[in-house]
């Protein structure tokens, strides 16, 4: 049997209709084997291994070596006797179908990526949101990017539509790379290496914005896939958020490790803030602040106690921002200033992902029960 990057192990035909649907979806073609002789010969060779539910008492009889990314497969909801399989025979998590099919197919595209020379795991991803106009979000987006860019592999996603372009901001001069009506017009799955290619670069971040004129509509899909391709194939995502949060908006919300709403340290600004942090603390529980100080007469420590959120970072005043920016020359023109020191701490402070394999539980995996799709068999065992 050849490597290939996913093993199914399985002879139940439904179950296997379904994974070969699953891994389609995600660009892999995998080996199958019907029985465990045939799969245990492939055990090792293999990126990740799906093991089905009907062969996984025989393999555990048979003590495969202990390896990581084999998950344990079935068709509907399982009993307890599966996990106590599933911890036998070294599984890091047993998936229901067709609750788990999206997760499913996430780490199958994990895989095929790293497989084809990708990362394979997920970047730290920050979402950054004005709390109020005029807050310097985008700006400090262009930051974070910027800075991200120096010493990682860093990707800039502009997903505010009606904003200022992240490319202006960041100093991104006009010309070649590929904008969001670009991708919205294409189709299948976008790989991580194809997508950072086809980005314009400035200073090693690759930017991702939308052409001058009325801004093209870009569907939750097109979003989900460039986000995804975006995580696997970098170590830093920066996403520049719109302060309306749409139904897309607030998928991509989950999906951030860390959020910012980036404030003026003035009255009005706390006051906008609270309701845009109010939204989106229903969406991800690791939202944070970034206050801009000396821009009114409201301490950054207090700002952070009168909403109820962490301090993540204080942004001091940058003299000459705005005509640096009005030049082409970004917000970041020294590793020095002000701005760049803000970043780094943000950057710093912004939680590690989770290993591959492991979304947020943001994005609807349990943990601690099934009935979700994707539960933990030793944690049941």
């Amino acid at each position: 049997m050849t490597s290939a990057p996913a093993l199914l192990i399985t002879r139940d035909e439904l179950l296997l209709d379904d994974l070969l649907r699953l891994a389609a979806a995600a660009g892999v073609a995998p080996d199958v084997a019907h029985d465990t002789t045939s799969g245990l010969r492939g055990w090792s060779a293999s990126s990740v291994v799906l093991l089905g539910e009907d062969l996984a008492a025989q393999v555990a009889r048979q003590h495969p070596p202990r390896r990581d990314q084999v998950h344990l497969v079935a068709r509907g909801m399982v009993g307890d006797e599966v996990f106590r399989t599933a911890l036998a025979v070294g599984a890091v998590d047993v998936v229901e179908l067709p609750a788990g099919d999206a997760w499913l197919v996430e780490l199958l595209t994990d895989v095929v990526d790293a497989a084809d020379g990708g990362r394979g795991g997920r970047a730290r991803t920050i979402g950054v949101v004005a709390g109020s106009g005029g807050a310097g979000a985008t700006t400090f987006a262009c930051a974070l990017g910027l800075v991200a860019a120096l010493s990682e592999t860093a990707v800039l996603v502009d997903l505010d539509p009606l904003g200022p372009g992240v490319d202006r901001v960041a100093g991104l001069e006009p010309g070649n790379g590929v904008r969001w009506d670009a991708l919205v017009s294409s189709s299948g799955r976008l790989g991580s290496r194809s997508l950072r290619a086809a980005l314009p670069l400035t200073n090693g971040l690759a930017v991702l914005t939308w052409s001058s004129g009325r801004p093209v509509d870009v569907d939750a899909a097109s979003v989900r896939e460039v986000l995804s391709a975006a995580q696997r194939g970098n170590d830093v995502v920066v996403l520049d958020l719109p302060r309306t949060v749409d139904d897309t908006t607030a998928e991509v919300v989950t999906r951030c490790h860390q959020v910012l709403v980036v404030t003026d340290a003035t009255v009005a600004g706390v006051s906008a803030a609270g309701k845009v942090a109010a939204v989106l603390a229903q969406l991800n529980d690791r939202v944070g602040l970034a206050v801009r100080a000396g821009r009114g007469a409201v301490p950054s420590g207090q700002v952070a106690s009168a909403l109820g959120l962490p301090l993540v970072v204080e942004v001091a005043h940058q003299r000459r921002l705005a005509e640096q920016v009005d030049l082409g020359l970004g917000p970041v023109h020294s590793r020095r200033s002000s701005l760049a020191r803000a970043a780094r701490s943000a950057l710093a402070a912004c939680p590690a992902p989770p290993a591959v394999g492991h979304l947020p539980a943001a994005a609807g995996v349990s943990w601690a029960g099934h009935g979700s799709g994707v539960t933990s068999g030793p944690a049941r065992g």
